[in-house]
């Protein structure tokens, strides 16, 4: 058995574990208490649909079936570095190891080649590439990275990010404010609550992460726009009860709901205010941003 073959085959086997690893958040349903618990809370799926999927839309990009299985399988290894930047690829050897047709490979290898993980050239074959050539803002890698090797790195630099990005959309977000908007984050504040004190971490954190997507989809800038998905994957890797983050608290679903006041007032600075706060009120946070000024 060859080398490349063998490491295939080790990482394989780590997938029968039982434990939920990149990629199986999405296998999970939303969490239902009973009806006779809940009278008063607002539906999951908004009124308008279109609101109700904006938290999921980078989750849903991800492919299924063999093709999706491989993708995930061979990034996985390419960014635990199980396979090497300059690792040759050869798709033969890939076929026959996970049994699978020379098409599924192609495909596979192409996505991975669009994601910046692996490079195709004429008399060079398939190669792995180093990490300065990978889209890190890609919401695969972003999850690959967060489950392995890296892990410490790309949650801080996740949070980060969230700390640069997230002040100015909340900011912005309060000039654009639209009724069904408002009435949309004020009903996942309500879910996030009714979560909280049921328990229901998962719930909580599928709520939370549409809330701030959907705040970015509406600050009325494109570029932000195109970042929600980053914070989507980063509420994913950082929270729930996949990583035992007990991130749902009180104090989190405060400054939630202040920053839903602040954008129905249309106050900009308070937004970003209690947006700052939020995320310091996150632990992890704490370590890298300092606690914002009282004024």
């Amino acid at each position: 058995m060859s080398t490349l073959a063998h490491t295939m085959m080790t990482a394989a086997r780590s997938t029968d574990s039982g434990l939920a690893g990149p990629g199986e958040l999405d296998r999970y349903p939303y969490a239902e208490a009973p009806v006779a618990d809940r009278p008063t809370v607002p539906a999951w799926e908004g009124a308008d649909s279109e609101l109700g999927r904006v938290g999921r839309r980078a989750a849903g990009s991800r492919g299924r079936g063999l093709h999706g299985q491989l993708v995930q399988q061979l990034g996985q290894m390419i960014v635990s570095g199980d396979l090497g930047a300059d690792r040759p690829l050869v798709p033969e050897e890939i076929g026959q190891r996970f049994e699978v047709s020379r098409t599924v490979v192609r495909e596979s290898l192409r996505v991975l080649e669009a994601k910046g993980l692996v490079s195709a050239r004429p008399n060079v074959g398939t190669r792995v590439r180093p990490v300065s050539d990978w889209n890190l803002l890609d919401p695969d890698i972003i999850e690959w990275r967060a489950f392995g090797p890296q892990r410490d790195d790309q949650r801080r630099e996740l949070n980060e990010l969230r700390w640069t990005i997230e002040p100015l959309a909340a900011r912005l977000a309060a000039g654009h404010g639209r009724e069904e908007v408002q009435q949309r984050l004020s009903d996942l504040v309500e879910i996030m609550s009714h979560a909280l004190s049921g328990g229901d971490a998962l719930t909580f954190s599928r709520a939370d992460t549409e809330f701030h997507a959907l705040l970015i989809q509406v600050a009325g800038n494109r570029m932000l726009e195109h970042l929600s998905g980053i914070v989507s994957s980063a509420l994913h890797v950082s929270g729930g009860p996949v990583t035992g983050c007990d991130r749902p608290s009180e104090a989190s679903l405060s400054q939630h709901g202040r920053i839903v006041d602040a954008l129905g007032t249309g106050d900009g600075g308070a937004a970003e205010a209690a947006m700052r706060q939020l995320l310091t009120v996150h632990p992890e946070v704490e370590r890298v941003v300092p606690a914002p000024r009282e004024h």
